[in-house]
């Protein structure tokens, strides 16, 4: 590869792709139907957060919404939270998830380690989410129930979310990978009524039978009236596996039309999961408006989606980015789904399936191209992957190299659709634009509508410079609040505490001159390991259960564009030493009980854990030290109940300088 560096152009799209743009079809619109023109994408950029009313209301038009009942008022007030958008209309979700899809086209392409590739078409899939929404119905399930799944990347699950929001049900899912202590601290909190689940899963030529967790998640899950049981890794179980449960085949014969329960524009529609650094995991709400114009907008005139696409993300059920997966049925996309290690055989897994099943845009996270990068990986040897038009990357900042990697390695030719936003959004802050050059450690621009700035600690916003990202103004998909969040407390001290009024993200972020956004990383204690994030509270929960461990603090030492680097500090028990099966064994219990991904790279016996007047772990300062921060500016002694703790962790940070 040739060397290039942060800032050097890359791409710029061909006169041919800015005439068929969709972005630029939307821009003739406004010219024609509004009378408003533009000079170039910033210009638009700051009219859609300037006139934000003007702007969601010409999406609205602009994508044919469709509405039971109209709205009366585009949005109430330009206040956070509980902003409310669109007043008065109805709709459903799963309606316009649906509507764009024609007969016997494909609407999923889906292959696994255990399954061969197979195609669901719309009708296909019409038929299943009728059948499995009239099942639900008939087991109670009404608008506002939860209904839960414990389900891996599956046409399964796409058919029972799909029939969760068509009868106005809320919907949340986690992955089967996952271990029974994360996934009852989730679903624990939002009472679920029915579960999905599978029998077990295929994972890098390994099978792992899930039967017993599903039936310990179920014990502690009180409100689960009815099982849902998918054989998966045996497609001979029957329903006796686990209690109170009846197998996909039958919930697939209920007979009944398909029908869309319309519901206003902030109904729920699911509940996600964004981790705190202190409590529970934090279950957010979505609603079917917010997400379902959100997709829209984000679908045709960022990702530039037509109809037809076969649009593939490498995600798990965990990540918003499988939520972001459906959302592309609502451009009328054939969506691709993998379940499996993208790593087993070989790294050039995707790249292959990718070839066979024609895919036009590829996803993954930033964390699987270096993979591929560091591996060794020829894209362009593992098939005909030449319709891959729009390469897709997000989960954590995607470094230079990996830049140089796409357009060496895949195709010299695409739009490197770099995003950043989440879970808690529900949609991307900063991303592509396939209007604009594409410059190495770019996202290209600023999404359209998300009023996104970089703030100095005093509030003002910075010009080429790294500050904390913040978005001053509502978006029709930011939370409609967390689950039994009492006044909306925790919402509140989640993104509203440092900016009062302004929505703080937490990552690193700076505006280039050119209109173009960087992301260097968390600025908060949240853990983003391989781009997935979890709460250092969740891996508290895990590590102090080990019988000899007293008291514990993780931090993680991503930051501009480091490698992540996640040390363990635990407190032992007196008469307890710290050795390697101890080591081995805390590790094991993270990997078991959370997610192979945050095991930490090392783990520290250290005397105490530093902590402040009312208790809480310094996880911030002491991350700011141990990335070279000097101690006086990172924490107040006075406001710390044992200052003396610091004295262990500025001998550490000193001998990794040194």
């Amino acid at each position: 590869m040739s060397t290039v560096t942060e800032g050097t152009l890359l791409w710029q799209p061909s006169p041919e792709r800015l005439k068929n743009a969709r972005l630029t079809a939307y821009m003739k619109w406004l010219e024609q139907t509004r009378g408003l023109s533009f000079a170039d994408y910033n210009a638009l950029w700051h009219w859609s957060v300037d006139e934000v009313e003007a702007f969601w209301e010409s999406i609205w038009a602009y994508y044919d919404v469709r509405a039971s009942a109209p709205y009366t008022k585009v949005l109430e007030a330009r206040t956070m939270p509980r902003t409310k958008w669109f007043s008065g209309s109805t709709l459903n979700y799963a309606e316009h998830a649906l509507r764009h899809g024609e007969g016997h086209q494909p609407a999923i392409i889906f292959q696994s380690e255990l399954k061969p590739r197979t195609e669901v078409t719309w009708d296909e899939l019409k038929r299943q989410v009728a059948a499995v929404a009239n099942t639900l119905k008939s087991l109670g399930v009404k608008p506002g129930d939860r209904v839960v799944a414990y389900m891996p990347n599956i046409p399964q699950t796409v058919v029972a979310l799909l029939a969760v929001a068509s009868v106005g049900a809320i919907w949340s899912s986690a992955s089967p990978d996952m271990g029974h202590v994360s996934v009852i601290d989730r679903f624990r909190q939002i009472e679920p009524k029915v579960l999905f689940a599978v029998d077990g899963y295929r994972y890098g030529g390994k099978d792992f039978d899930r039967r017993d967790i599903v039936k310990e998640i179920v014990s502690h899950l009180p409100t689960v009236e009815k099982i849902v049981l998918v054989p998966y890794l045996d497609e001979h179980i029957g329903a006796a596996a686990l209690p109170d449960a009846m197998l996909w085949a039958d919930a697939l014969k209920t007979p009944g039309s398909l029908s869309f329960e319309q519901v206003p524009f902030d109904h729920p529609l699911w509940v996600v999961y964004s981790s705190g650094t202190t409590g529970m995991p934090k279950p957010i709400v979505h609603g079917h408006g917010g997400t379902a114009i959100e997709a829209m907008k984000h679908n045709d005139l960022h990702l530039d989606l037509v109809k037809g696409d076969r649009f593939f993300w490498y995600s798990s059920t965990n990540w918003i980015i499988w939520n972001l997966l459906i959302n592309t049925m609502l451009t009328g996309c054939t969506i691709v789904q993998y379940d499996g290690n993208p790593g087993y055989p070989n790294m050039d897994t995707l790249w292959k399936f990718a070839a066979e099943t024609k895919t036009d845009v590829f996803g993954a996270s930033a964390a699987y191209i270096a993979q591929c990068l560091k591996s060794g990986v020829k894209p362009r040897d593992c098939g005909d992957i030449s319709r891959i038009r729009t390469l897709a990357s997000s989960g954590s900042p995607l470094p230079v190299e990996g830049y140089q990697w796409v357009y060496d390695n895949v195709n010299s030719d695409l739009l490197l659709a770099s995003i950043s936003g989440g879970t808690d959004p529900g949609a991307a802050f900063v991303g592509a634009c396939p209007i604009l050059p594409q410059y190495a450690g770019e996202m290209q621009c600023r999404c359209l509508g998300v009023a996104v700035y970089a703030f100095d600690d005093a509030g003002k916003a910075l010009d080429d410079a790294v500050g904390e990202l913040v978005c001053t103004l509502p978006m029709p998909s930011f939370p409609l609040y967390f689950w039994n969040d009492k006044d909306d407390k925790r919402y509140r001290e989640s993104y509203f505490e440092m900016y009062p009024g302004l929505w703080r993200h937490g990552d690193w972020l700076k505006i280039t001159p050119r209109g173009g956004a960087i992301i260097y990383g968390r600025s908060d204690s949240t853990i983003n390991r391989h781009g997935i994030r979890m709460g250092s509270a969740e891996l508290y929960r895990v590590i102090e259960d080990v019988p000899e461990v007293l008291d514990s603090l993780v931090v993680d030492l991503e930051y501009l564009g480091r490698e992540s680097y996640m040390p363990c500090f635990v407190v032992l028990k007196p008469g307890f030493a710290l050795d390697a099966a101890l080591v081995e064994r805390i590790k094991g219990r993270i990997r078991k009980d959370l997610s192979a991904r945050h095991v930490p790279n090392d783990v520290f016996a250290i005397p105490e854990v530093p902590r402040t007047l009312n208790g809480k772990k310094l996880e911030v300062p002491i991350k700011r030290l141990l990335l070279g921060e000097p101690i006086e500016k990172v924490v107040n002694r006075d406001s710390m109940m044992n200052p003396g703790s610091l004295a262990w962790f500025v001998e550490f940070a000193a001998r990794r300088a040194g």
